[in-house]
């Protein structure tokens, strides 16, 4: 799915729609249309992500994920990888909505294939990596030791 070709054919409609109008209206539609594009397009994405998140809730196994690769944006069935359902022994059937900047999504998702995981796979063992437990006292590996002079 294009996601501005959608955008396109809303613009498209709205100065059809305003060509009934006088010059005045047509004017102000098409600066409507123009100020609506980027709004339009963040909100057919966040509606996508809903559903991916609906869709996923009813299935038994695996999930369904938005993907975004230039202008073509789809929901992809992902299935359940190993790494997935072996992490600490617990079943993953929490589930939560996270909003990320386009260049933060941008870099999970280059992560996430550099390892050959998928995204949520890739989330999964980095949060459990930076919550494990740490060990406390002793001479860690950060420890300083030694005197300083002003």
């Amino acid at each position: 799915m294009q996601i501005e070709g959608h955008v396109q054919a809303l613009r498209e409609d709205l100065v059809r729609v305003a060509a009934v109008g006088d010059e005045s209206t047509a004017a102000a539609a098409e600066l409507l249309a123009v100020a609506l594009e980027a709004s339009f397009a963040r909100r057919l994405q966040e509606a996508l992500a809903e559903a991916a998140l609906e869709l996923t809730g009813r299935l038994d196994e695996g999930s369904v994920e938005v993907r975004v690769a230039g202008p073509e944006t789809e929901l992809v069935y992902v299935a359940d990888t190993p790494a997935e359902t072996a992490d600490a022994g617990d079943a993953l059937d929490a589930r939560i909505t996270l909003r990320l900047s386009e260049a933060l999504k941008t870099r999970v998702d280059a992560a996430a294939a550099a390892n050959g995981v998928s995204v949520n796979t890739w989330l999964v063992q980095s949060l459990t990596r930076l919550l494990a437990p740490r060990p406390t006292g002793g001479t860690g590996r950060h420890r300083l030791t030694g005197f300083g002079r002003s």
